[in-house]
């Protein structure tokens, strides 16, 4: 088109212009659309291609509990070490598999009440033994032969044969503590062949002194030859490295308290044995 004088400038094209959606995306430019041409919320879940969203797209502290699906957090996803006690429902630790038995060094978990009920640990030893332990240690000694006494004389007997000492407690003829707390200590003594109107007498000694009103048994004999067994049971409280001996004595003449090899049946024979109680 031919113009008499100055050409008219070309007019700009406006939105106006263009009619709607007329605009198809093969009529735009690569990377013309930029983020200020899209609407807040314009782009939704539909229109973002799967896999395409990596985690340097999303912002710091974006992903909230309610963008997890139920049981979408796997073990695989969890950094070691992270999860610590205030993570953990009280309720949620069980046991899961019964055991009839555990080993010195097995750990046992206490709710600490003193912590906010901290879950800690302990093994089966030190557990036990702060809850009082178990009835050891434990011991029986006997007498293996027959072993004479002096008239009016206390005389220590002579336990030479240990028939179990399950801690190595029992020594020298004495039993001696390895830890304080109760004790239940038994005695027998035995006579075989008694002078009549005999008296006799046991005692246990601690320390090596009489032990006053503690395990005092006596009898007599009826006749000669009549058999006297003395046994006497008693709970001490003994303090650690306190040692106890068996005593015995006849009032009236020289005697021969029995000991024998046979720790099986029903006899009874001198003897002291004892264990230490759970408290």
């Amino acid at each position: 088109m031919g113009f008499i004088g100055k050409q008219p400038a070309k007019a700009a094209m406006t939105s106006s212009d263009i009619t709607d959606g007329i605009v198809s995306a093969d009529k735009l430019a690569s990377n013309a659309v930029t983020t200020a041409k899209i609407n807040a919320d314009a782009v939704t879940d539909a229109k973002i291609a799967d896999d395409v969203v990596g985690t340097e797209h999303l912002t710091a502290g974006e992903v909230d509990t309610t963008a997890l699906g139920a049981d979408a957090v796997t073990a695989a996803k969890i950094a070691d070490d992270a999860i610590s006690d205030e993570h953990l429902d009280p309720t949620a630790i069980t046991g899961q598999t019964a055991e009839t038995s555990a080993a010195d060094d097995d750990l046992i978990l206490l709710s600490d009440t003193s912590a906010s009920a901290a879950l800690k640990k302990m093994t089966r030893s030190n557990f036990l033994s702060g809850v009082g332990g178990t009835n050891t240690p434990t011991f029986y000694a006997s007498l293996s032969s027959n072993q004479s006494i002096s008239s009016n004389t206390w005389t220590k007997i002579t336990l030479d044969q240990e028939v179990f000492d399950a801690d190595n407690v029992f020594a020298s003829n004495k039993f001696t503590v390895p830890s304080a707390g109760k004790y239940l200590i038994i005695t027998s003594i035995r006579c075989d062949t008694p002078n009549a109107g005999e008296n006799f007498q046991s005692a246990i000694y601690k320390n090596g002194s009489y032990f006053n009103g503690v395990s005092n048994a006596r009898e007599f004999a009826q006749s000669n030859n009549h058999e006297i067994i003395l046994k006497c049971s008693v709970i001490l409280s003994l303090a650690q490295n306190d040692y106890l001996e068996l005593y015995a004595r006849a009032a009236n003449g020289n005697e021969s308290i029995s000991g024998s090899t046979a720790q099986s049946g029903e006899e009874t024979y001198t003897a002291m044995q004892g264990f230490k109680i759970i408290e």
